[in-house]
């Protein structure tokens, strides 16, 4: 007996994000910006870097890049999508001391270089260095688990594990 292949999707029930940027890993209700903290752009994690190199941190499309280079978003297959704010109140530096490496439609895979920035001066004219990594589309998310790590490595570490429903 033969089995039709053709037309059927592949479903995806799991995402792993590793961590986009090197750092010390904070909560996310620790974020000083309630946006984050009170999860208002949803649930996640957040990383205090050591290094100015953002990386994909799973095998998505670009959904959006901010025009002020700040902030990105990803779609994983599954349909998980992913935002990363690099920083606190960055968007008012528009986009000075960011250099993207993508744009919106392209497919990267996890440890693929998005967004470069300069730690000294986003830290000198930005509240805060801390990155948020949330999950954006919560209604999809079954459940999810955060590292218990206290430090992550860039396309390394694994950040979150994400149960798709």
């Amino acid at each position: 007996m033969l089995k039709k292949l053709f037309g059927k999707k592949e479903v995806i029930k799991e995402e792993t994000i590793l961590a986009p940027l090197t750092g010390s890993v904070v909560q996310i209700e620790e974020v000083p910006d309630p946006v984050f903290s009170q999860r208002m752009l949803g649930d996640g994690i957040a990383i205090m870097p050591t290094d100015g190199t953002v990386v994909a941190p799973f095998e998505a499309e670009i959904v959006q890049v901010f025009p002020t280079k700040h902030a990105i978003g990803l779609r994983g297959k599954s349909g998980l999508e992913v935002l990363i704010h690099i920083g606190l109140e960055t968007v008012a530096l528009n986009g000075e001391g960011f250099e993207t490496f993508v744009q919106q439609g392209d497919k990267v895979s996890a440890g693929d270089k998005l967004v470069k920035f300069d730690m000294d001066y986003v830290n000198e004219n930005a509240n805060s260095l801390v990155t948020p990594i949330t999950l954006t589309n919560g209604e999809v998310v079954e459940n999810f688990t955060v590292t218990e790590e206290s430090s992550v490595v860039a396309g390394e570490t694994t950040l979150i594990r994400v149960k798709i429903k």
